[in-house]
């Protein structure tokens, strides 16, 4: 799995067409809901973009806590898929949002404290971290 990070508009989207034109993209960004079950997509390849959009309808739906243990069942989920075949591969981008003033209400603060978290689970867990900053990488890890 492989993880891309970085701020808003600074050319993560473009840098990882260029880098796995073969993956299927899914969206947060497109109102598409968070991946689960990857049984039913048709590549081997899988963009999941947004990530920080799930994490804000989680953290919406469900106690910081709870949000926290349901995202790494899903992350262990993924891994598990990416692990069957040795063609698969995960990349994952999010938009750096911790960064910042921290935000005076307490649903925006919990959103951005289960995306820091999110983000960590992810670097821990994956092979590979790119931070992407004016569509030029910094590999941090792999």
């Amino acid at each position: 799995m492989r993880f891309i990070t970085g701020g808003a508009f600074n050319g993560k989207r473009a840098w990882v067409k260029k880098n796995y034109p073969e993956a299927e993209w899914i969206s947060a960004y497109k109102g598409e809901p968070l991946v689960e079950n990857f049984g039913v997509l048709q590549s081997s390849a899988v963009v999941l973009e947004g990530i920080e959009l799930w994490t804000k309808e989680l953290s919406a739906k469900m106690t910081i806590n709870q949000a926290r243990e349901y995202w790494r069942k899903v992350l262990e989920d993924w891994l598990e898929w990416e692990n069957l075949a040795s063609n698969r591969k995960i990349i994952v981008i999010g938009t750096d949002i911790t960064k910042g003033i921290v935000p005076m209400e307490k649903e925006n603060r919990n959103w951005r404290d289960l995306t820091g978290w999110v983000y960590q689970d992810l670097s821990f867990r994956c092979e590979r971290v790119d931070v992407i900053w004016y569509g030029i990488n910094q590999t941090i890890k792999g």
